[in-house]
């Protein structure tokens, strides 16, 4: 089980503002799901746009350990020669997810319809993480999964005699659950379909359409057929908006920015975070709008804008789940009061980011008051009467890049603890950011 280095440090000095164009890494969601379904398929994938990113990297050396041959990535290419729908062989040791959720969670899904057993670990992090949510509707289609004591990793599976189709109602809406049990619904025996409460990104539906695989859509329900085969094709992956979301968030809140962000994944079902922007005030323009590979992507040009503090729409919270960290640095920077409601899911991410979050905005002298389901954030002034305000990140790539924007507008330095996972997500964010003007330093 492996264990990211906590020491790496983040130094942001006050003030400046971001300028230029930026293109950001490739969408870590896709890029998952990508390795994944041409590693099924028959037939070579080629993929352009792949994020070398810590937790796609994991999904990817699974897939090795799995039995298939993988070439790269070099430069964001990889060419998948694809064994098949049945032709995955079993590992020689259990396959580790280091801090990967999305890898754990859909890889749990698409193991347990085959013929083998797998252990499925991750670091100290992801082995916090409640899994149950997913093991439990798996359990329903005949999977047999063993997780410890707490519904959590390690993760053993062993073969099922059969998987059955299931037509499944999602309790509370995430995507990862979504995709676990298609994947699963690859290997099982008649349909099995997904009703979300709400919507999330789709990008497993739309990539198994790409590989070939019929996909029935009906409002928020969504089948697909077991048995069904999958071929090799060539995807290209457009910049993560979960990515651009930090220099969306920085460029609005930094006077004299003016930042273009080129090639950005604007998938409807991840789009969130512009819309809370634009209804804070945030002057976000799209521009370029195109398809690439079944995938709608733009160029996102952003200016420095006044922001206001809002009722965030919970229909909205789906749609900016991975997003909100930044949004809260938005909320500290505008005038007035920011809530936000219906987001529990928040708690079990990389870290508690609603605790997290406002622990360490009460570093910076704002009022955040934490809820079960939220948080309520009162607009003011960043900084404190220290001379360096020290935030613990708590190994959060998210928290720790959040921060980040923050001294944008802060009236002194701050120091961002334990950031070594931000390359989990987002390698190179702090040279990236440096180039348009954060004045960031790592040590």
């Amino acid at each position: 089980m492996t264990t990211a280095a906590s020491g790496q440090r983040f130094h942001l000095s006050q003030g400046g503002a971001l300028c230029g164009r930026l293109r950001v890494p490739g969408d870590k969601s896709i890029s998952h799901r990508a390795i994944m379904l041409g590693s099924i398929a028959d037939g070579e994938t080629e993929i352009s746009g792949f994020l070398e990113g810590a937790d796609a990297l994991a999904t990817l050396r699974a897939f090795r350990r799995l039995g298939v041959e993988i070439d790269g990535p070099r430069g964001g290419r990889v060419r998948i020669r694809g064994v098949g729908r049945d032709g995955l062989r079993p590992a020689d040791a259990p396959l580790d997810m280091g801090n990967s959720g999305t890898s754990m969670r859909l890889l749990c899904g698409l193991l347990a319809g085959q013929r083998f057993a797998s252990t499925l670990v991750g670091d100290a992090s992801l082995s916090r993480r409640p899994m149950r949510r997913v093991t439990e509707p798996l359990a329903e289609m005949g999977a047999q999964i063993e997780t410890a004591g707490e519904d959590t990793a390690p993760l053993r599976i062993t073969p099922a005699a059969e998987l059955v189709g299931i037509d499944y109602r999602l309790p509370v809406a995430s995507a990862q659950v979504k995709s676990s049990l298609l994947l699963a619904g690859l290997y099982a025996r008649g349909q099995t379909c997904v009703t979300e409460p709400a919507p999330t990104r789709d990008h497993t539906e739309r990539m198994l359409a790409a590989f070939g695989c019929p996909v029935a859509r009906d409002g928020a329900r969504v089948c697909v057929e077991g048995g069904a085969r999958l071929r090799g094709c060539r995807l290209e992956i457009p910049a993560d908006i979960s990515s651009a979301a930090f220099f969306l968030v920085g460029a609005s809140i930094a006077p004299g920015s003016d930042l273009t962000l080129e090639h950005v994944g604007i998938n409807p079902t991840r789009t969130g975070v512009i819309d809370i922007l634009r209804a804070m005030g945030a002057d976000i323009r799209i521009e370029a709008p195109r398809d690439v590979g079944g995938e709608p992507v733009a160029d996102l040009r952003v200016r420095a804008a006044p922001l206001r503090g809002i009722q965030i729409p919970e229909e909205l919270v789906p749609l900016a789940i991975d997003e909100l960290p930044a949004v809260f640095i938005a909320a500290a920077c505008a005038e007035g009061e920011t809530v936000l409601t219906g987001a529990e899911e928040l708690r079990v991410k990389e870290s508690d980011r609603i605790q997290v979050m406002a622990d360490g905005l009460a570093r910076l002298g704002i009022a955040a008051e934490p809820q079960l389901d939220g948080i309520r954030i009162q607009g003011g002034r960043l900084g404190t009467d220290e001379t360096t305000a020290l935030i613990d990140s708590h190994g959060d790539h998210r928290i720790a890049m959040s921060f980040a924007i923050a001294a944008l507008r802060a009236s002194g330095t701050i120091e961002i603890d334990d950031c070594a996972n931000v390359a989990t997500s987002f390698p190179g964010f702090a040279a990236l950011a440096a180039g348009v003007g954060l004045r960031i330093r790592e040590a």
